[in-house]
């Protein structure tokens, strides 16, 4: 029931914030402004320094927040994969598939969405038991081949990332994608300490959601 659970947050969430950053104290304050703007889905990559403490942060801080699914990203390996579980991660992201942490993950039940490129690569990571495939890089492909994928794969829940913007961001949902993870057109701002044009751009970003599932 935990697994599902989570995996229901995370297709509530629809837009998933991955967040990069030079430090911790950055990496908070991004997620502060993200949540502000009504983000409840974040990854926080393994590039952050002490991530693992990040995530335990944001956990103790918004703990009551009962929509709010916090994951980890970037990451490579089954043993830093049970680190950021330990710190409260609620699924792993990694950019490509592997056995081992897949393995880890199910036996915590904790979603694994591993970065895939091809229909084999997605075939064996659905035949591991993943449940979210990321799309990654999504600028290397393009909206259609969402689609194009779920021709033979039906049943492959797939989440771009890389390349999703709030200009196409409709046109990768029209395609079959399930949610989608945005990082550099949202934190770009980060990049000069403006947190609130970061909080301002989430709200665009929820607006943009919400209209989207209206129509669909």
């Amino acid at each position: 029931m935990k697994k599902i659970a989570i995996l229901n947050k995370l297709i509530n969430s629809g837009v998933i914030a991955v967040i990069r950053a030079d430090s911790k104290k950055e990496a908070l304050g991004i997620t502060e402004a993200i949540v502000n703007g009504g983000f409840t889905g974040l990854e926080l990559t393994f590039t952050i320094p002490d991530a693992e403490g990040a995530i335990r942060e944001i956990k103790e801080k918004y703990a009551d927040h009962d929509q709010l699914v916090i994951g980890a990203g970037t990451v490579l390996d089954a043993t830093t994969a049970r680190i950021a579980i330990m710190a409260g991660a609620e699924y792993i992201v990694s950019p490509f598939f592997d056995q081992q942490t897949a393995e880890c993950c199910h036996l915590y039940q904790i979603p694994y969405l591993p970065g895939c490129m091809s229909i084999t690569e997605i075939s064996h990571a659905l035949k591991a038991g993943v449940d979210i495939i990321k799309l990654f890089p999504g600028s290397g492909f393009g909206p259609g081949f969402i689609s194009a994928i779920k021709a033979p794969l039906p049943q492959a829940n797939i989440m771009p990332t890389g390349g999703v913007s709030l200009e196409n961001m409709e046109q990768w949902f029209a395609n079959g994608s399930m949610a989608v993870g945005v990082g550099g057109s949202l934190l770009a701002p980060a990049k000069t300490g403006d947190f609130e044009e970061i909080t301002k751009l989430a709200r665009q970003y929820m607006d943009k959601l919400k209209a989207i599932r209206g129509d669909l």
